[in-house]
C-alpha cells in the first residue's frame, strides 16, 4: 500500500536527516520505504499498525519536532501525537497572542508544561503538537485548552501539579 504526505519544505531535509539516517531510522523502524519528492514523503507500507507509526512520526518532525524527539514514537506503544490546529480555536489576529501565552515569557509557560507533564511541545505557525504517553497528553491538551480560552498562567499551574499528583498516585496504585 502507498500514502503520500505533504510537509513543510524547510522539514525535509529534517526528515532526511544527514547522510539520510533518520529516513534510514523511519524505514527500519517503521518497516516501509520513503521516497521524497520535494515536499512530498510518499510511504509505501505492508502492515498498517507500522504505518501510523510512521506517519506520526513524519508528522511530528514536519510540524516542527527534532527526529530523536519524533523517533521516540515508535520506541513506546504509549506514546502519542497530539497535533491542534489552533486557526480553528481563534481568529488569525488573536493567532499570535495565544500562541505566545502558552509559549509564556522567555518560554517559561512551554518548558513548565513539558516538565510537570512530562510531553514535549512543539508550536508552529498555527499548530501546537504534543509527544508523550497518551494521559500526559490529554493533560498538557486541556492545560493548552486553559491557555487558549484565556485563563490565568497560575491558575494553569495548579492545574498541571494536580494532574501530575493524580498520575503519580495511580502509578502507586499498580505497584
Amino acid at each position: 500500500m502507498r500514502i503520500e504526505i505533504e510537509v513543510p519544505q524547510e522539514r525535509v531535509a529534517a526528515i532526511i536527516g544527514k547522510s539520510g539516517e533518520v529516513k534510514k531510522k523511519i524505514e527500519e523502524k517503521g518497516k516501509c520505504k520513503l521516497k521524497i519528492n520535494g515536499n512530498i514523503v510518499e510511504v509505501e507500507y505492508e502492515d498498517s499498525v507500522s504505518f501510523l507509526r510512521v506517519r506520526d512520526v513524519i508528522t511530528a518532525i514536519a510540524k516542527g519536532f527534532s527526529p530523536e524527539v519524533a523517533l521516540k514514537l515508535f520506541d513506546d506503544e504509549m506514546m502519542v501525537l497530539e497535533v491542534i490546529d489552533l486557526s480553528n480555536l481563534v481568529s488569525d489576529k488573536a493567532l499570535p497572542r495565544v500562541k505566545g501565552r502558552i509559549i509564556g515569557s522567555e518560554g517559561k509557560m512551554k518548558n513548565q508544561i513539558e516538565t510537570t507533564l512530562d510531553v514535549n511541545l512543539s508550536i508552529t505557525d498555527k499548530y501546537m503538537a504534543i509527544i508523550g504517553n497518551s494521559e500526559n497528553v490529554a493533560a498538557a491538551r486541556e492545560a493548552i485548552m486553559m491557555l487558549v480560552d484565556g485563563a490565568q498562567h497560575s491558575t494553569v499551574l495548579k492545574f498541571m501539579e494536580r494532574k501530575r499528583r493524580e498520575m503519580k498516585s495511580r502509578e502507586f496504585e499498580w505497584l
